[in-house]
């Protein structure tokens, strides 16, 4: 079993991935319902909850699925070799510990999550090595998403090593580069990134148009403007924002546009990809209003809270994880390109969960807090199914026989 378990890189990476779906989301659950007084008394965590909220969405979550993901794609799309085990397997390693350290941190010592920052940082050091590697040691050719993947990957270690330095410190700038540079320097590039060069592939195949169009001055323009809202959000110039996320928001919709999301509805593999990709330039909308509300009344008027966050966070990202995890999994176990009834409710409910966490902040709601816990509680029953399903492919061997 272990043989099959480190057999390839996704393996490990989504098992780490999966079990973190469930673990972030119950933590988060129990904290917010005995923070509100739904059950029991408020817990005291050695660290501010909010931040331990961001840092496992942010840097204990997704880059699980993201790397198991480029490890076993850079290749690929580099005719490169494999990755070899030794690197993924000790990637996933200190990754996991730290994890899992982290979560025993948060209730006996920061000492503790300290630890664990440390030991992720190790982890995701080795595994950006390993794909930097790929990409060196590979024959000169179109390489601008495995360029910019890899800076956006760089900057992800670089916005983990800020929270080391708050943890160290308690100084919030640190707090606020890991933040910012989280959500705008590493993730957006990345799902952006991953998305520009997938999605037109997989709509290709799976729809039979050879001729599905893939620009790249919206992609560039994507890019270019989430850096811009990062560097605006950590100067403090929120007013100011609407500049570049309206331009983000446009040409995010735009690629969805010509990439077919209404055709993409026939086939559900492919239609979660664009749904989760429309999410981008519908988040990217809400921040520009909201932004612009600012602007406009001078700063004395903020509207919609963590809305527009979750509608990204939630609605593109989870889904884009969701999407990509499950086809990589698929192919990967030798499975066939087809999910049933529970898989394809999961997926409706995960746009659920994201209409839920938005519309608590967007709607003034009696007790808006409670639909935060339900909202957590739909993401637990959405993504156990597909760990219930997925989990036992990443120690059993592929269904066809073939190697990996």
């Amino acid at each position: 079993m272990l043989k099959n378990f480190t057999a390839a890189p996704h393996r490990v990476m989504f098992f780490g991935g999966a079990l973190q779906a469930i673990a972030v989301m119950l933590w988060w659950t129990f904290e917010l319902a005995t923070r509100y007084g739904i059950v029991g008394q408020p817990v005291s965590w050695t660290i501010a909850p909010s931040a331990a909220h961001l840092y496992l969405m942010i840097y204990s979550l997704l880059p699980f699925f993201m790397y198991g993901f480029l490890m076993t794609t850079f290749p690929r799309w580099m005719a490169g070799k494999e990755i070899p085990a030794k690197l993924y397997v000790t990637a996933f390693g200190l990754m996991f510990m730290g994890a899992v350290l982290f979560y025993v941190g948060m209730i006996f010592s920061v000492a503790m999550v300290i630890a664990a920052v440390v030991s992720a940082l190790a982890g995701w050091g080795v595994a950006l090595y390993a794909l930097v590697l790929v990409l060196l040691d590979t024959r000169p050719g179109d390489k601008r998403h495995p360029i910019v993947l890899s800076i956006a990957l760089a900057m992800g270690w670089c916005g983990l090593a800020s929270f080391l330095g708050w943890l160290l410190t308690d100084e919030y700038a640190f707090l606020n580069l890991s933040v910012q540079s989280g959500l705008w320097f590493f993730l957006l590039p990345l799902f952006a990134s991953v998305a520009h060069r997938m999605i037109p592939f997989f709509t290709s195949n799976a729809l039979s148009q050879p001729d599905v169009p893939r620009p790249f001055w919206p992609w560039w323009t994507i890019l270019a403007a989430s850096v811009a809202h990062g560097a605006l959000s950590f100067a403090g110039a929120t007013s100011w924002l609407w500049l570049c996320d309206a331009t983000l928001a446009a040409s995010a919709l735009y690629l969805s546009y010509l990439w077919g999301l209404r055709r993409s509805l026939s086939n559900p593999l492919l239609a979660v990809l664009h749904v989760g990709f429309v999410w981008m330039g519908i988040a990217m909308l809400l921040f520009a209003v909201q932004s612009f509300v600012l602007f406009y009344s001078h700063g004395a008027t903020s509207i919609w809270g963590f809305a527009p966050l979750h509608a990204l966070t939630i609605g593109c990202y989870a889904t884009l994880m969701i999407g990509m995890g499950t086809r990589v999994t698929l192919g990967h176990s030798g499975l066939p390109f087809n999910i049933d009834t529970p898989i394809k409710m999961m997926f409706i409910g995960m746009q659920l969960v994201a209409l839920m966490r938005v519309l608590a902040d967007v709607l003034p709601l009696q007790n808006g807090y409670v639909w935060y816990v339900v909202s957590a509680i739909v993401w637990l029953a959405c993504f156990s199914p597909w760990v219930w399903r997925y989990l036992p492919a990443f120690w059993r061997p592929r269904a066809d026989g073939q190697p990996g």
